[in-house]
């Protein structure tokens, strides 16, 4: 690992065409910040980095990822630190969303020492359509260590994680306004044609009628509700029943033939996602309702 002001052009273009590169294919914030630390800070020479990211509802920077002593595995950090907007050289940076480099930091009121005392440090927001993001912050134990050109350097490295943290925003925008959608027409298909009464109801074919695959319907399901797609309709049909349970109507049905009228295909498969739904059996929920009449 090179430790020196002599990084090369070509070495300076290669671990940014790396990263570049490399940002397409993340998919979450900790991919991208751990990218940043694991495999970009080393291609540039340096010995240590810190990715902070800010809560705004706090003012709090937390240690997200890290390269050098604070990462001794994985990705875990050693001695997770948060600092207050404005507290310490990194707060500071926070606070005034412009890079700083501290040629010695034993000069600086404002340094905080974390894992190790270092003499140079220089620190880089994240911005985001002006708004902070994060901090990229690196030391080094040689005093007056970081140049102008790694400051460029860092710089780029911010603006390229900013833009893929907004492609990523988009995307999830996206996809979750394409979910409500066919989640609303799924919603619709439930309440008024009452789909859920077919019990031969499948996966398969609820997505058949939405347009979509199956495997995008539970994750859709499974995303917005936190529940399976079994246990979303099996929620319309006990919902059915409780009605009819109560209802004069259904007054000459059996329990059983209930549970078979509003979708379940078994007396065994209703009397479970009852019980399961309800905490009761199905005559428990109807002497309930009896006994309260």
């Amino acid at each position: 690992m090179r430790d020196d002001k002599t990084l090369s052009t070509l070495e300076e273009i290669r671990a940014i065409s790396f990263f570049s590169t490399s940002l397409s294919t993340k998919e979450s914030i900790d991919e991208i910040l751990w990218d940043i630390t694991k495999n970009v800070i080393h291609r540039l020479g340096l010995v240590d980095c810190v990715v902070y990211t800010y809560d705004h509802d706090k003012y709090e920077l937390t240690q997200h990822a890290a390269y050098g002593i604070k990462n001794p595995s994985d990705e875990c950090i050693y001695n997770q630190i948060r600092l207050d907007l404005g507290e310490g050289i990194v707060g500071s940076v926070a606070m005034s969303k412009s890079a700083e480099i501290i040629n010695d930091t034993s000069k600086d009121p404002r340094y905080i020492v974390d894992d190790a005392s270092r003499l140079s440090e220089i620190c880089v927001p994240i911005l985001i359509n002006g708004n902070l993001f994060g901090v990229i912050d690196s030391e080094h134990p040689e005093a007056g260590f970081f140049t102008e050109k790694h400051l460029c350097l860092l710089n780029i490295i911010a603006a390229l994680c900013a833009q893929r943290i907004k492609e990523l925003h988009t995307k999830s925008k996206i996809q979750f306004s394409t979910a409500h959608k066919y989640f609303k027409k799924l919603e619709e298909l439930m309440r008024f044609k009452k789909l859920y009464r077919n019990p031969c109801l499948s996966l398969s074919s609820v997505a058949e009628v939405l347009g979509i695959s199956a495997c995008y319907l539970s994750s859709m399901i499974n995303s917005l509700l936190n529940k399976s797609f079994i246990d979303f309709i099996n929620e319309y049909r006990i919902a059915d029943v409780k009605q009819n349970l109560g209802s004069d109507n259904f007054a000459h049905y059996t329990i059983v033939s209930v549970g078979l009228e509003a979708g379940f295909n078994s007396k065994s498969a209703f009397y479970s996602a009852f019980k399961k739904h309800t905490g009761l059996t199905p005559l428990q929920y109807k002497n309930n309702l009896y006994a309260m009449s």
